[in-house]
């Protein structure tokens, strides 16, 4: 079963790109703050680096106007995060999360078998909304498709919270 609103995110550790690779904590990325975290198959696919990435770089002021911090996931090695930030124009600030052994995708209970495509264990596409590292609003989408987890669907929903 995947994390429910309510419940806290696991406190998993984690490379964090934000320019550099660092090693990070979750439970320390999300504490004491809000954050609109979304997750992605793979790095430099096309529905993510076509569509799904460049929405929230697009809607990133739109987000941070609101005081809540944008994080993307996916289950790749962190050096090609870097490298997917740089040629996608990610703003700083924005992180991105990379989880090489799917190990906090797999605490979610998000993780999506890609091995019929040659990718393995990948995160399946969602949006989740946490406040202080609780997990307040989590949209997961259905195969294939592209509508919940977009940042102005998440936008939308976050600001249907208040």
């Amino acid at each position: 079963m995947s994390i429910q609103p309510g419940q806290l995110l696991p406190d998993i550790e984690i490379r964090a790109i934000d320019g550099e690779i660092r090693t990070a904590r979750t439970g320390e990325l999300f504490a004491r703050r809000k954050v609109a975290l979304f997750a992605v198959p793979g790095a430099f696919t096309p529905t993510c680096s076509n569509k799904h990435l460049p929405g929230y770089v697009t809607h990133y002021t739109d987000f941070t106007a609101r005081d809540i911090e944008v994080m993307c996931l996916s289950v790749n090695d962190a050096y090609v995060m870097q490298a997917w930030a740089s040629a996608q124009h990610v703003p700083a600030g924005m992180q991105l999360l990379a989880d090489g052994n799917a190990s906090f995708t797999r605490a979610l209970g998000l993780e999506l078998d890609g091995s019929g495509y040659g990718m393995g264990i990948r995160a399946r596409r969602f949006a989740l909304y946490a406040e202080d590292g609780v997990v307040r609003l989590l949209q997961v989408e259905a195969p294939g498709e592209l509508r919940v987890s977009t940042a102005e669907a998440m936008l939308e929903a976050i600001a249907s919270l208040a």
